[in-house]
């Protein structure tokens, strides 16, 4: 099947066959941000922005995809250096496998509600694994990137 989206800003085709995971497309066009970790759709790696909103690219298939705006890691670079330096004040990024995932839902989550709560952070990551911080450093992370946007 011949699918046609915008990805990162940018048109691209693709022929892919039946039961391509959109994960798998992404890493063939060089999006290698979007990572495969639990295969079972419950760890976040894989998160993208389908049309703005967050998605597991591990369980969407890409022909889903036809005709749909895909932003991955590499397309919000910009807006996520932003605040990257925050989460790493705060340890957050021990190993790094994923950051990606959390990046990607804490820039959805800043687009919908630029002043969350401390619970809504912690229910927009909640699907997101983490094997090193146990969140907090996350949270810590991204309180003072907004505190910092406050002054």
């Amino acid at each position: 099947m011949e699918i046609k989206l915008t990805l990162n800003g940018r048109p691209v085709t693709g022929s892919v066959p039946p039961g391509l995971p959109l994960l798998d497309f992404l890493r063939e066009k060089g999006c290698l941000s979007v990572k495969q970790g639990c295969e079972t759709s419950n760890c976040g790696l894989c998160t993208v922005l389908l049309d703005g909103v967050p998605v597991l690219s591990c369980s969407l298939l890409a022909a889903r995809a036809d005709g749909h705006s895909v932003t991955t890691l590499e397309g919000l670079r910009e807006e996520a250096r932003q605040f990257v330096s925050f989460l790493a004040d705060q340890g957050a990024d021990q190993c790094g496998f994923c950051n990606p995932g959390m990046v990607m839902n804490t820039i959805a989550l800043l687009r919908e509600n630029p002043d969350p709560s401390d619970d809504d952070i912690r229910a927009w990551l909640a699907g997101n694994l983490c094997r090193c911080s146990g969140y907090e450093s996350q949270l810590r992370g991204i309180r003072a990137y907004l505190d910092s946007r406050k002054r």
